[in-house]
């Protein structure tokens, strides 16, 4: 019995194979690229896997998603098919990505970005902002991590309202659903939150409509996937003044080239895709308990839809 792993970093990969085998000493843990007999391999632990790296793996049972989203393993266009997906999410995970989310929205909120600015010149502008009972922010994606970022912001006080494909109800927050109440939930919205899965549907939704429909100087917050984003758009919008700001976390590619115009963009904040980074300590124990569940059960509450790409 085989669990492989693999990582985009070798060393990356050693690291969580100790931290598993420490785990589960009744499994073999090997690094994906180490396996010498494919057939052994019942689990394939995986972030962003090389394409083709899984179908030599006849008698996989599961692939566990170093993650809450499973987008970098369906782009694989030989996946095994049928085979499913577990996604990685648990108490830390959820609480690290409230913590970014309630961080950067205070930020935009309290114009902290302005004032940093302005030290940086010698210069004393008292900014006034309205209390978080007068500004409105979205939160685009209500699943484990959005609902939970939503309530934490309408718990500080915030007129918080949310956004998914589905009716979602969170208590404080004030929820739309469909590309039918997308417009209305826009309206007003002044800070923005992405913390959607990426989907076909929901690549490049953060575009020039959607900022124009945002009131002029709205902030965005995108913790989600880079694809999630036209980058071109979100450069125009600022210039334009329509966005007033922006802080990202993820990027169509990571690590964000050296020569890329986010970096050092007056209105933008970049983070390097630490909102709700996964570690080994703590996923690899989530990662142990959901393969044990699976492999006795044969599914586990963090079972992703393939077909929804979530």
């Amino acid at each position: 019995m085989t669990i492989a792993v693999t990582l985009p970093s070798e060393d990356k990969v050693e690291y969580w194979c100790s931290m598993l085998r420490d785990l589960m000493p009744d499994w073999d843990i090997a690094p994906m690229a180490a396996v010498e007999d494919p057939a052994s391999v019942e689990y394939a632990v995986v972030w962003r896997p090389a394409t083709g790296a899984m179908k030599r793996f006849v008698n996989l049972k599961a692939i566990v998603s170093l993650g809450a989203g499973i987008d970098h393993v369906l782009t694989d266009g030989e996946l095994p098919r049928g085979v499913p997906i577990i996604r990685t999410v648990g108490a830390d995970l959820t609480q690290r990505m409230k913590e970014y989310v309630v961080l950067h929205v205070l930020r935009h909120h309290r114009a902290l970005p302005e004032m940093q600015a302005n030290e940086a010149k010698v210069v004393w502008e008292q900014i006034v902002v309205p209390p978080a009972t007068g500004r409105r922010v979205g939160v685009m994606g209500l699943g484990n991590l959005g609902a939970v970022a939503a309530q934490a912001l309408a718990n500080l006080g915030f007129r918080t309202v949310g956004w998914s494909r589905g009716p979602k109800e969170v208590a404080g927050v004030t929820t739309y659903a469909g590309a039918g109440e997308f417009g209305a939930f826009l309206e007003g919205t002044e800070i923005l939150v992405c913390l959607l899965p990426l989907t076909d549907a929901t690549q490049g939704i953060l575009n020039a409509d959607t900022f124009n429909r945002l009131p002029r100087g709205a902030s965005i917050v995108n913790a989600a996937r880079g694809p999630h984003l036209v980058d071109r758009d979100l450069l125009a919008a600022l210039d334009a003044g329509q966005i007033g700001g922006a802080t990202l976390d993820v990027f169509h590619i990571e690590p964000l080239p050296e020569d890329h115009p986010f970096w050092g963009h007056p209105k933008i904040t970049v983070t390097p895709h630490v909102a709700s980074l996964i570690d080994a300590p703590t996923g690899s124990r989530i990662v142990a308990t959901n393969i044990r569940a699976f492999d006795e059960h044969g599914t586990v509450p963090d079972l992703a839809d393939a077909g929804r790409g979530y």
